[in-house]
C-alpha cells in the first residue's frame, strides 16, 4: 500500500451484544482517550444508535494523519489490547472501511459531518472553480476534438483537481461555516 500524505478516515461498525452497550461505551471512551495520545491519530468519534432504536450497531470514525500512521495504529499493542477487551461484548468482527469522496472531504476531525446542504454548496463551489479552470486551459486545447474523446479527458482532470487540490482547500476555508451550529 502506498503511503498517502492526505488524512485518512476510517469508519468502523460493531454490533454489540444486548446488555453490553453501557460497558462497550465506557470501554470505547477510555480507549479513545488512550489512542488519541498515539502519534498520527488525529481524531475519533463514537456514533450510537438513536434513542429508542432496536439497533445494536455502533459506529466509530477514526482519523489518521496518513496511511502509514493508520497502518501502524492497527498493528499496535494498544489496538490489539482493545480488540481483546471488546471481543466478549461484540457479535463478530467489526466492519471497517475507509471513507472516500464527499464524506472524506468533510471529515476533518472528530466533529460530525456537516448537513448535506452545506456539503452540496461547498462541493458546488469546488466544481465551479475547477470547471472554469479546465474550460479556460484544457478546453482550449481540446476544442474541436471529438466529444467522446475530449469530454472524458476533461472529466478526469476535473475529478483529479477536485480530489487532490481543490476540495481539501475548500473544506478547510469553509470549515467554520460547515460545522457551525
Amino acid at each position: 500500500m502506498i503511503a498517502s500524505a492526505q488524512p485518512i478516515h476510517v469508519a468502523i461498525t460493531r454490533r454489540i451484544k444486548p446488555g453490553c452497550e453501557q460497558e462497550f461505551q465506557a470501554a470505547l471512551k477510555e480507549f479513545f482517550a488512550r489512542s488519541l495520545a498515539e502519534s498520527g491519530v488525529d481524531g475519533a468519534a463514537m456514533l450510537v444508535p438513536p434513542p429508542g432504536s432496536a439497533s445494536n450497531e455502533y459506529g466509530i470514525i477514526r482519523s489518521f494523519a496518513n496511511a502509514a500512521e493508520r497502518d501502524a495504529f492497527y498493528v499496535s499493542p494498544l489496538y490489539r489490547e482493545w480488540k481483546k477487551r471488546v471481543a466478549p461484548l461484540s457479535n463478530g468482527e467489526p466492519d471497517a472501511r475507509e471513507l472516500h469522496g464527499l464524506e472524506a472531504f468533510f471529515r476533518q476531525d472528530s466533529r460530525p459531518l456537516p448537513p448535506t446542504w452545506k456539503m452540496a454548496i461547498a462541493t458546488y463551489i469546488g466544481v465551479e472553480i475547477v470547471t472554469i479552470f479546465v474550460s479556460f486551459t484544457l478546453g482550449r486545447v481540446t476544442h474541436g476534438w471529438n466529444f467522446f474523446i475530449a469530454n472524458p479527458i476533461q472529466n478526469i482532470c476535473v475529478v483529479g483537481l477536485l480530489t487532490w487540490a481543490v476540495m481539501p482547500r475548500v473544506t478547510k476555508a469553509l470549515s467554520r461555516w460547515l460545522h457551525a451550529k
